[in-house]
């Protein structure tokens, strides 16, 4: 299940990293993703939940979203997705039904990471589609992101809490 990282994943670990820098801009917990066929982004997203009124707008399914249409096909067979911090249950599922090739990703989600943190979704024995997975390329780059975020948000809330 577990693949070694390349050096281009790191390159595509940065773009989606750009990517979670977009959705802090927008207010939004900075996670990103991108989407790489035939060493090419082919789709991009970024966290929009909050401003796309939509909750299902995960970084991982903006950029499927995109990658579809670039491609035309909702199949994605043989990509690899890209994103900054382990993805949820809700995206887990949708990389299954896209058929993406190869999952990398970042920092862990200890609270409702799906590939190995709160759940294990890809060792359900009934899924009709095996998504490799690389963990841990720039860890620590998405982990700050993310956690510098909330700090800020938690400052920002106490002085509002004082006022």
């Amino acid at each position: 299940m577990t693949e070694q990282a390349t050096i281009d994943d790191r390159r595509f670990m940065h773009a989606a990293l750009d990517e979670a820098r977009k959705a802090w801009d927008a207010g939004e917990v900075p996670v990103g993703a991108v989407v790489v066929v035939d060493g090419r982004v082919v789709g991009r997203g970024f966290n929009q939940p909050v401003s796309a009124g939509d909750p299902t707008a995960h970084a991982e399914i903006v950029a499927l979203r995109d990658a579809a249409r670039a491609v035309g096909n909702y199949r994605l067979t043989g990509c690899r997705l890209y994103v900054t911090v382990e993805p949820c249950l809700m995206c887990a599922g949708a990389l299954v039904h896209a058929r993406v090739g190869t999952l990398v990703y970042g920092a862990p989600e200890p609270k409702a990471g799906a590939i190995v943190s709160a759940f294990r979704a890809y060792d359900h024995p009934a899924l009709n589609h095996r998504v490799e997975v690389v963990a841990g390329v720039l860890e620590d780059e998405g982990r700050e992101l993310v956690q510098r975020f909330f700090r800020e948000r938690r400052g920002a809330q106490r002085e509002a809490d004082r006022e």
